[in-house]
């Protein structure tokens, strides 16, 4: 795609446009946009009924011809997979490990479903993975905190935590069209051999829906308060002689008042395409654009300038307009392509190749507001600047299974390439706007003024070399052995093109290792050893140091744990411990790395269907944090790392309305430290959410209806968004959508 077909630069002053929009409008709308009539859908889907109706007459004529014989009875049964449940049956991605099934990754890891998504009506990340009580929410969908996430009481690292299709990509401040997912992957802790420098909170892999072999299309309207309205449209299906070629188109237009900003107004497409070109050679290419823009959305809280012994000022509320106006916006534009071929040597080995290229960009007029006393009088630092960032990387990887006398093995190596160039605004603007206090409007205003220009702060290229083995001992036993060889280079650069810093390491090893013992074949008892290396950080713009290239720190972890899948019970358990050196930001708002930081507890979760009604699931995680091994804040529990986190979940289809689910789930965060200095505490807090979803056909056609609650108790409560930094929870949210599929 060439970059004219591509929407225009946006001007830098710009007002949201109010929606004024209809179901009639945007079925017309978008079908053309499509290039498919949803007359054809329905004509096409009427021929297909035909054509298997026709088929069905003849057959039954051909039997009825025939002499009759005695036939044995057939029973058919399939086991009903538990929507609340970790899906431990779901193939996941593991990067350097290939693709598994969860029950049989020796690590913690969590599934989401594109259905869990469309049924609770997610919006933002940390809604993702709200039933998994390993990850807390630090996320806002509307501001530069997007993609702020922690696992196990870390970050995730948006330079490299985020990868869509298991191929990276730089998620700062990225919201993805969560319609557009078949699934979204979690893999806990360290994946260092499984996918190079990271942080060890985990790795979030975004799956894009794929072409189907059937034809598929449904049309989707959806409503959200404050007053926002969305439309998407999903087409896909098989073409060409013997369907060699197959595709899925999902396109999605929302716009309106959200309930934390002013304004949103996005555009997303993706497109998924293979090719069967032989029996053994497959071709792919996946692809998404994104284009969102918010206006007046909720801002951070920054506590520097609370004194030590001081205490938090009242919670606010989180809702859109009350301390910002249009004239704070936050654009993002996200641009993922990739294309790869996959050749079967034969029944047994299988090589691959795979590039990316991502590209995102960010303009933004934000303000941070400084609490400067518990009376919430604050002070306001506004921020406009813009942002970009680029990857590439190119992975071949060949898949084996062989035999060694008595030991089967499962092999798989390969070597990547990526590169990654980081943008930042040489003029960005940076102002102090009128103080306030909480308890008063907001009156602030700061319409963005100049065009900016945007230098090469940084660059990382890594090549690396990977190899693991897992070897079945026994029938019961097997061994996982695997290493990734690195050859990593950052570079700094000014405004003047100058570079000012340099690293360069060749040969860092990252290993993994891991023991498994099957009881039986749906049971897995593991320990595993895997190291990571960060990627350098490179320091965001809410830093005094912004811009600055971190060196790489190495971390450690060391997990046992157990997934079992019984049908009508699953569940799983891990005990784990994550050794890292220690970033955190001090008195001067320099994001700092001294020491190591230390992580270590126990997770729980299971979920189970009781008769043919009820399902009901849960997790829960106690975790141990202190900081170690630096020049201040030893032993102080860390920052962001919740003491204690428990979730539950609880579904009931109505047997007096065949299709009707109904469902609550609830999410308990315990107490969580603000500061590394350990003087400031968020207290605990509890979110509920209501949602039903209502199945049936109409005229001949599925017809699914969706509503969702969140935050019922319209709960106010400081959320942890990073050292220092907080954010007022979301308000109560109502969401409500129709969808037909032919």
């Amino acid at each position: 795609m060439s970059s004219r077909q591509f929407p225009a630069a946006r001007p830098v002053h710009r007002q949201p446009v109010p929606s004024r929009l209809r179901a009639t409008v945007f079925i017309a709308r978008v079908a053309v946009i499509a290039g498919l009539p949803l007359g054809a859908f329905a004509q096409t889907a009427q021929t297909a009924q035909t054509a298997q109706t026709a088929q069905t007459t003849q057959t039954a004529q051909t039997a009825q011809s025939a002499p009759e014989q005695a036939l044995p009875t057939v029973t058919v049964s399939a086991a009903q997979e538990i929507d609340v449940g970790p899906h431990l049956d779901k193939p996941m991605t593991s990067g350097a490990l290939g693709s598994r099934k969860q029950l049989d990754t020796p690590f913690s890891t969590t599934v989401i479903t594109g259905d869990d998504l469309a049924e609770r009506q997610v919006t933002k990340l940390g809604d993702v993975f709200f039933t998994d009580a390993s990850v807390s929410d630090n996320s806002n969908a509307n501001n530069a905190w997007a993609s702020y996430l922690t696992v196990r009481g870390l970050q995730l690292d948006w330079q490299n935590g985020f990868k869509i299709n298991g191929m990276p990509f730089v998620s700062y401040g990225i919201t993805l069209p969560y319609e557009q997912l078949e699934q979204v992957e979690l893999l806990k802790g360290a994946s260092g051999f499984m996918y190079g420098f990271g942080n060890p909170g985990g790795t979030v892999n975004y799956i894009t829906k794929k072409p189907t072999d059937v034809f598929t299309a449904s049309a989707e309207l959806g409503y959200r308060s404050s007053h926002l309205w969305s439309e998407h449209v999903d087409v896909g299906g098989r073409a060409g002689p013997d369907n060699m070629f197959g595709y899925r188109l999902n396109l999605t237009h929302e716009e309106g008042k959200p309930s934390n900003a002013v304004g949103l107004n996005r555009n997303s497409i993706s497109l998924g395409l293979d090719a069967r070109i032989t029996r053994d050679l497959t071709w792919t290419f996946d692809g998404i654009y994104q284009d969102r823009s918010t206006f007046g959305q909720t801002p951070t809280f920054t506590t520097y300038s609370l004194a030590p012994g001081s205490q938090l000022p009242g919670v606010v509320s989180g809702r859109g307009g009350l301390f910002a106006g249009p004239d704070q916006h936050f654009y993002s534009n996200l641009q993922f392509y990739s294309t790869g071929l996959r050749y079967n040597l034969n029944t047994d080995w299988t090589v691959s190749t795979i590039y990316s290229f991502s590209k995102q960009s960010r303009s933004r007029n934000e303000s941070s507001l400084s609490l400067i006393d518990s009376n919430g009088d604050y002070t306001d630092l506004r921020y406009d600047g813009a942002e970009g960032h680029q990857f590439n990387q190119w992975t071949t990887m060949v898949e084996g299974r062989f035999r060694t006398g008595p030991f089967s093995h499962q092999f798989v190596g390969g070597v990547t390439w990526q590169n990654q160039v980081n943008r930042y605004s040489s003029n960005p603007v940076s102002l102090s706007l009128d103080p306030g206090n909480l308890s008063q409007p907001y009156t602030g205003v700061y319409y963005s003024q100049v065009a900016f220009n945007k230098y090469r702060a940084s660059d990382i290229t890594q090549k690396a070399l990977f190899m693991s083995d897992t070897i079945q001992l026994t029938e019961r036993w097997s061994v996982l052995g695997g290493l990734r060889f690195t050859n990593y280079e950052q570079n700094s650069y000014g405004t003047d093109g100058t570079r000012t810093t340099h690293y360069d390491k060749t040969g860092l090893l990252t290993p993994t290792v891991a023991l498994m013992f099957k009881p039986m074949p749906s049971t897995t008892l593991y320990a595993s050893y895997v190291e990571a290396f960060d990627g350098g950080t490179t320091v965001g713009t809410t830093f005094a140091n912004a811009g600055a290239q971190l060196n790489p720190v190495k971390s450690k972890q060391y997990e046992i744990g157990a997934k079992t899948d019984q049908g009508l019970w699953t569940g799983t358990a891990a005990l784990f411990r994550i050794e890292r050196g220690a970033e955190y930001t001090n008195s001067q708002n320099v994001l700092v790395q001294d020491g190591l930081s230390i992580y270590q507890g126990a997770e729980l979760a299971g979920a189970a269907r009781i008769g043919s009604q009820w399902e009901v699931g849960g997790s829960a995680m106690y975790l141990d944090s202190y900081y170690d091994k630096g020049q201040t804040y030893n032993g102080n529990r860390v920052a962001g790392a919740p003491s204690f986190i428990l979730t539950g979940r609880l579904a009931y289809r109505i047997p007096y309305v065949p299709g009707l689910k109904v469902g609550i789930d609830g999410k308990y965060t315990g107490t969580t430290k603000l500061r590394p200095a350990g003087d400031l505490t968020l207290g605990g807090y509890t979110i509920f959410n209501l949602g039903a979803t209502y199945s049936t056909r109409v005229a001949g056609k599925e017809l699914t209806l969706r509503a969702a609650l969140t935050n019922l108790t319209n709960k106010r409560y400081w959320g942890f968004q990073y050292a220092e930094y907080i954010q007022p929870g979301d308000p109560r949210a109502i969401s409500v959508s129709a969808k037909i599929s032919y």
